[in-house]
Parts: structure tokens; sequence; C-alpha cells
């Protein structure tokens, strides 16, 4: 087993506070630091599993705080983000058009339609129309409200 270095063992901590698995964690170690460890060793860092003992209470400190940070806030996460996605659907239709998939164009096209106009989402948009007196309610789901009925 190879010796860690403090800043070894620290990026081993964050990777798997963030869910990285301990394989992808020893990839990561060994291109970042050109170390070769196991995952075995990689899974001995990871507070949220039993195996993990013996560890300080820093490091443990920092897994916490780095796990608490991954979970609240996904602004972090490049694909959590719209303007992410549309722009990879952006790159992609213009690589498949240029082979000339015109069904796989047509599967783009409406995947972005469904994204910007809101479908992956559970918002549902309330409009409200009619006089103050008698005010009308009427539910829209991804933009389309239902018909009236006959008078």
């Amino acid at each position: 087993m190879a010796a860690l270095t403090d800043p070894v063992k620290l990026f081993i901590v964050q990777a798997l506070a963030c869910y990285d698995t301990p394989s992808q964690v020893a990839a990561a170690v060994k291109e970042q630091f050109n170390l070769d460890i196991t995952r075995m060793q990689v899974s001995s860092y990871d507070f949220g599993k039993p195996t993990c003992r013996g560890i300080s209470k820093k490091l443990q400190a920092v897994f916490e705080s780095t796990r608490a940070a991954f979970l609240s806030d996904v602004s972090t996460i490049p694909i959590a983000q719209q303007a992410f996605r549309l722009r990879v659907l952006q790159r992609t239709l213009a690589k498949v058009e240029g082979q000339g998939n015109t069904a796989m164009v047509a599967q783009l096209l409406e995947q972005a339609a469904k994204e910007s106009g809101g479908v992956f989402t559970n918002k549902t948009k309330l409009e409200h129309s009619g006089s103050v007196a008698t005010p009308e309610l009427k539910l829209v789901l991804h933009g389309t409200a239902p018909t009236p009925p006959a008078v």
C-alpha cells in the first residue's frame, strides 16, 4: 500500500464526500498525483461507511462539511443548469445535422423545446383571467390550458 500525504488524503476525502466511487477516486489520484492506490485504501477514508476507522477528526470534519456543501448547492454541477443542457444539445444537434441524421435532429429539437418550455420540471403555472369580483383560475401545465366547457 502506498503511503499517502496529507494533500492526497484530503483529495480522497473530498471526492468521497461528493459520492465519487472508490474506483473513480483511485483513478483520479493516479491522474492528479501519479500515485497508484487501491479501491480498498480509498474506501478506508469514506466516513459514510463502516470500513472507515482510525482516520483523523480533522478529515472527518472536512468530509462532513464537503458533503453538506455538496448536497445543498447543485449550482456547481453543470448538468443541473438549463443553459448547460441546452448548450450540449446545440453542439450535438450541429454534429448530427452535419451527418444527415434527420431522425436524431428531430429528437434533439423536441428535447430542446421541452427543456426550454419547462416540461422537465415539476412546476405548475396558474393564470388568472376575469374580473376582480369573480376571479377565474385555470391551471396551465406545460404551456397548454384546459379547454373551457361548451356553453
